[in-house]
């Protein structure tokens, strides 16, 4: 596992979704920049998912031992982007919305604890340096593309479905 470059690439983007979770879970009701962070964070993720989809999970999907990982995380995926499309119609300032956020937030961080915890070692041990180097070429490739496509997007309007 030479080129772990793949596994750096995803931890970095959950270290900056875990410190806008923290962010959003600090605003007060009614304050806009819950909205604003919320935003940020669900473009983010939603870009993260599919870019992480389409290299890491896409080379698992062909690999026996690593398809159940890669499938269960697929479905994590959906599950967060359904937590995105109820939220857009709540009021952020509601209680109704803060304890959507908070399972939401419970979910997600769990998903990416899994992952860093259990499946990005599993798959390390699969794959090959080439494939790796590969899988990072595709997630840095892709996720400025996925990106644009999830600003343009609505809340829980995953056009991957």
């Amino acid at each position: 596992m030479a080129d772990a470059r793949i596994f750096a690439d995803l931890k970095a983007d959950h270290d900056r979704h875990r410190e806008l979770l923290a962010q959003i879970a600090s605003t007060a009701p009614g304050d806009a920049e819950r909205d604003r962070l919320f935003e940020a964070f669900r473009i983010e993720v939603s870009a993260h998912a599919a870019a992480e989809e389409e290299s890491l999970y896409a080379m698992m999907l062909g690999k026996p031992d690593l398809r159940d990982d890669a499938r269960h995380s697929v479905s994590e995926h959906k599950e967060i982007d359904d937590f995105f499309g109820e939220m857009a119609e709540m009021d952020s300032a509601s209680d109704t919305w803060r304890k959507m956020f908070d399972k939401m937030r419970h979910r997600y961080e769990h998903h990416i604890d899994e992952e860093e915890q259990d499946m990005f070692p599993a798959a390390a041990e699969e794959l090959s340096d080439d494939e790796e180097a590969k899988l990072a070429q595709v997630f840095e490739e892709r996720k400025p593309a996925e990106l644009e496509r999830a600003e343009a997007e609505p809340a829980g309007g995953d056009a991957r479905e």
